[in-house]
């Protein structure tokens, strides 16, 4: 993990609130290798997910720099950056209001799939197959509708979703938050073995220290829109340096230090 996939420098985002200018990012810069899974965690409001629409663009920073795969990610625009998209894909909390939720699975894993010309009409139905028993699902839930589908199953078609168009990297924004400890678990062992697959890297985005560890080579600290700490999983977890990352770490009773 030494070539460098995303590169965000000086990154700044201000909302006005009652009349006055709130700092959801400020001057926020980090780094993610190829391969590697970097833990981004903080408090409610700490700007996580500020830096995930922003990544994904969902929002315009106000200021500073994304490289991605080498290339201006801000710059990006029309063709090039719909081109791009499909190489940085994004799992949301909830699955079923990222889908149309009376659509059947198949249509659902068909869209990117058509969209980015991944796979001809007559291969789709056999890519849609393969990409279900890869999070562990099978093919006869291609005809299910979404809606019909338990919360750990729709958070797999969300991943197969995101995985369907060969990303370098994937986005979780409190992915695995709604989810019971049982299907968590489950679901955190498949992404690291798709990642050890695949070597797709992943920001992981959480305010539980926890789940954080469990996946990540290392994690970034936010508190009050600013990265406060960043390191090795392991050292941040047991030494934190941060009061933000003490008062995470302090909020978890047993908290888990080896990963999966």
């Amino acid at each position: 993990m030494i070539d460098t996939l995303l590169s965000i420098e000086d990154l700044s985002k201000g909302f006005s609130s009652s009349g006055r200018r709130v700092a959801a990012l400020d001057n926020v810069s980090l780094t993610i290798a190829a391969g590697e899974t970097l833990g981004l965690v903080g408090a409610s409001g700490s700007g996580k997910s500020t830096l995930s629409r922003i990544l994904l663009r969902l929002l315009a920073a106000d200021a500073g720099s994304i490289r991605f795969e080498g290339a201006d990610w801000l710059a990006l625009d029309g063709a090039p950056l719909r081109r791009r998209r499909a190489h940085m894909q994004m799992v949301f909390q909830d699955p079923l209001a990222a889908f149309n939720p009376l659509a059947t699975v198949s249509a659902v894993l068909d869209d990117p799939l058509r969209i980015h010309g991944i796979a001809a009409k007559n291969q789709r139905p056999g890519e849609i197959a393969t990409l279900l028993e890869r999070v562990g699902l099978t093919a006869d839930h291609a005809a299910r509708p979404v809606r019909s589908l338990s919360g750990g199953q729709r958070q797999r078609v969300a991943i197969a979703r995101a995985i369907a168009t060969r990303p370098s990297l994937l986005v979780l924004d409190e992915a695995v938050s709604a989810l019971d400890v049982t299907v968590r678990g489950r679901i955190l062992e498949l992404l690291v073995d798709l990642q050890k697959e695949q070597g797709i890297a992943c920001l992981f985005i959480s305010h539980d220290l926890a789940v954080v560890r469990a996946v990540s080579h290392r994690i970034a600290v936010m508190d009050s829109g600013r990265i406060v700490e960043t390191g090795p999983a392991a050292a941040v977890v047991a030494a934190p340096q941060s009061d933000a990352a003490r008062a995470l770490v302090a909020a978890v009773p047993r908290l888990v230090t080896d990963p999966i």
